[in-house]
């Protein structure tokens, strides 16, 4: 039986539909809409991955322009994951509270405007804290794509559209040291330092993509949370009709047994029955995949100038292994819809440790792009697992606080990182730093093995 899309509400038992958006939203059938909304919401993910890569690529680079020492570099690389923690706490609450659309647009204009600003910073007392002001801004990109996308993609294909959406953002990390590499044998261009043109890049595209998503609609499911029927059955039914024009006029019919009631969750929801497992499995998850995830694309200049190699074929190197992660994420689509993610999650982080390992110890240039693509490449299978894996965990009314809050550890671990990596890098070498990443991404594994649910296939209210 099917049901053709009206602008009318419809009526069932008494209720109207607008009540029973997310049931409506996860029958439809993927269209050119959801694909468009993916693309837009995949770019922003872009200029995310962009930005923490870059402090890899600037720490390297300024580390001979002004002279940096260990610990410079090391606040070259955290302040603007500093400023992501403080963001993504606050950014991501507030979405819970104001709404998604609008912290997209907020978080995207902080970001664009102090990214530009770090552009003409003189020295490293003005460079850091604009750099946090930056990091700040963007704090909760991810985690509105991710809450974003889950809240409108039909459960059929959640998986696999957001990993498209991230395939489409990580072609930043290899833009990020391809131009970082460039730029800096080109020392400058218009008479302005090359390092300086990253910044600008990553400003303008900002702009440029916050202009884009003012076109975007509000999610529905937080509609329906915070009350506002109407508003949510104007949204959902436009987008019925749109794709019931794409498909031939009509709709898979709502199936009653997905009718489950919408409702706000105090904050503090996360700490009772089973949200408070998931919580605390996600916190050590967020501390844990920080360090083999992260640490590699923010380290991986420094460790390759450590192992003797200049500045320039480091940056090439590390471009050259970067190029695994779009096709990490790409080969992630086929898959993230097809196995468990808490299993894929599992296998793809033992390749992260096993890839570390030897990547840690390689010593020839083609060992160290072999091995690093190969750790790319299984970094964002596992990374797209993850960020599906995490919008499925908690309820809509607390979906956004409950992944920001968690996110937020993974920064904060990272503004501590440079700081340990770096003198274990320079104490011990590559080797030691990677043997110690590999030991926590095992740890990583025991903690979703022991304490993951199962989610995939599920809808969100359901699981």
């Amino acid at each position: 039986m099917t049901d053709t899309a009206s602008p009318t509400p419809e009526r069932r038992g008494g209720t109207p539909i607008g009540h029973r958006a997310a049931a409506r939203l996860d029958r439809l059938p993927p269209s050119r809409w959801h694909r468009r909304l993916t693309l837009v919401v995949g770019i922003g993910a872009f200029f995310d991955l962009y930005e923490i890569f870059l402090g890899g690529v600037l720490a390297a680079v300024l580390a001979g322009q002004w002279h940096l020492g260990h610990t410079a570099k090391s606040w070259v690389i955290a302040a603007g994951f500093l400023g992501m923690f403080v963001g993504a706490n606050v950014l991501s609450v507030l979405a819970d509270r104001f709404g998604r659309r609008r912290m997209f647009l907020v978080n995207l204009a902080g970001y664009s405007l102090f990214s530009l600003l770090s552009a003409c910073a003189p020295d490293l007392s003005w460079l850091l804290p604009l750099r946090f002001l930056a990091g700040l801004g963007l704090g909760a990109e991810l985690v509105l794509v991710d809450t974003y996308l889950a809240e409108f993609l039909p459960r059929a294909v959640r998986g696999r559209y957001i990993a498209w959406a991230y395939t489409v953002g990580f072609v930043g990390v290899p833009v990020a040291a391809l131009l970082g590499a460039r730029l800096v044998a080109a020392h400058r261009l218009l008479g302005i330092e090359g390092w300086r043109w990253l910044l600008v890049a990553g400003a303008l595209g900002a702009g440029f993509l916050q202009l884009m998503r003012r076109q975007l609609p509000e999610s529905p499911r937080w509609l329906a949370v915070q009350g506002c029927a109407a508003e949510a059955e104007r949204i959902v039914a436009g987008l019925e009709e749109r794709v019931a024009r794409e498909s031939g006029g009509s709709l898979p019919s709502v199936p009653e047994t997905e009718s489950v009631p919408e409702r706000k969750v105090p904050l503090g929801e996360m700490f009772r029955g089973c949200y408070r497992r998931r919580t605390v499995m996600w916190w050590l998850f967020q501390v844990l995949q920080t360090v083999g995830y992260y640490g590699f694309g923010t380290l991986a200049p420094v460790v390759l100038t450590a192992k003797g190699h200049t500045v320039t074929e480091s940056l090439l190197y590390a471009a050259l292994s970067f190029c695994g992660y779009p096709v990490g994420s790409a080969l992630s689509i086929p898959l993230i819809d097809r196995i468990e993610r808490r299993t894929l999650i599992i296998a793809s982080a033992l390749g992260i440790a096993g890839c570390g390992l030897a990547f840690g110890f390689a010593a020839a240039p083609w060992a160290v792009v072999t091995f690093g693509f190969l750790l790319t490449v299984c970094s964002n299978v596992f990374s797209n697992a993850f960020h599906v894996y995490q919008t499925e965990l908690f309820p809509t009314g607390l979906r956004s606080s409950a992944i920001g809050i968690a996110y937020s550890l993974s920064r904060l671990t990272s503004v501590v990182l440079p700081f340990v990596a770096l003198s274990v890098l320079s104490d011990l070498g590559a080797a030691a730093v990677f043997t110690g990443s590999a030991g926590l991404m095992l740890l990583l594994c025991l903690d979703v093995a022991l304490l993951g649910p199962r989610t995939t296939g599920r809808s969100l209210e359901r699981i």
